[in-house]
């Protein structure tokens, strides 16, 4: 099995128009590139740091890197900022599922207090800074599903594509701006409706913070990622959790709640079952 962060994205390709100069021309001419980078070439970056020594929590300076993607003919950009993204990955680290030694062993205490500490002192100059990627490890968090329509669902088999990764499977979700805040809105508003006190709450109404961050024109992308291999080609052919939580949300709405729990919990169950492959040896 390649050694990849067993991790799903979700991110946010912004147009140009939403970069003040210089960022838009340097952009502009970075998608210009006769190579650009993909997903693989983001990972093996990441690997990188993970083996230096001494451990790097956070790379010395942010990335230039970014994805580019073209929505009916304007050109968009999602910047990588993995240095951001590191510093903000600090948080997770009391809830990685594994012993506290492993943790220490990986990341270092030391390492970690310095990286935070940077990380205040970064902030105090960019108060306003947020990142375009989420990650998400061992699974895919169930309010990102509810951003998208199964229609939007991209599915490729092993071998059906060109180009670097071609030869492995894939399932990506794309949805524009405008559809993600509306889905979003609408699930929040029939949830708080339902169980104002529960969890999914919480969950909507932050992710839905985050998209407003962002030029209304943006694409968002959901991108399974390194859990394709966690997931055999055949459960990805018959992944259809979006579909899930839309008919989840509409039964919850209908009044069902019965059914809408019911769903929940397969849905939850199913992912909490490739969340625990991660201790397997």
């Amino acid at each position: 099995m390649p050694k990849v962060p067993y991790a799903a994205y979700l991110r946010v390709y912004e147009p140009l128009a939403a970069f003040p100069e210089p960022e838009r021309s340097h952009w502009a001419g970075y998608a210009r590139r006769e190579r650009l980078p993909t997903a693989q070439d983001e990972v093996r970056a990441a690997l990188a740091a993970l083996i230096a020594r001494p451990v790097r929590v956070a790379p010395a300076a942010e990335s230039a890197d970014a994805f580019v993607a073209t929505v009916d003919g304007v050109v968009c950009v999602c910047p990588w900022w993995t240095r951001l993204r590191s510093w903000q990955a600090l948080g997770d680290v009391g809830h990685w599922l594994m012993p506290q030694a492993v943790v220490d062993l990986a990341l270092p205490p030391g390492a970690r207090r310095s990286a935070a500490e940077e990380y205040d002192r970064w902030r105090e100059h960019n108060p306003d800074a947020r990142p375009w990627i989420r990650s998400a490890l061992w699974h895919v968090p169930v309010r990102w599903f509810a951003l998208f329509a199964d229609e939007e669902r991209i599915f490729r088999k092993a071998g059906d594509g060109s180009g670097p990764g071609a030869d492995e499977p894939a399932l990506v979700y794309r949805t524009p701006m405008v559809q993600a805040r509306r889905r979003v809105a609408r699930g929040l508003r029939t949830v708080r409706e339902a169980m104002p006190e529960g969890p999914m709450v919480e969950a909507l109404t932050d992710v839905g913070r985050w998209l407003e961050e962002f030029h209304p024109r943006s694409l968002v992308e959901l991108d399974y990622g390194g859990l394709i291999y966690t997931i055999s080609e055949d459960q990805l052919a018959a992944d259809h959790s979006v579909a899930e939580v839309t008919e989840g949300l509409a039964a919850l709405a209908a009044g069902d709640v019965e059914r809408a729990t019911r769903l929940y919990e397969e849905l939850t169950d199913r992912w909490l079952t490739i969340r625990e492959r991660q201790f397997a040896s």
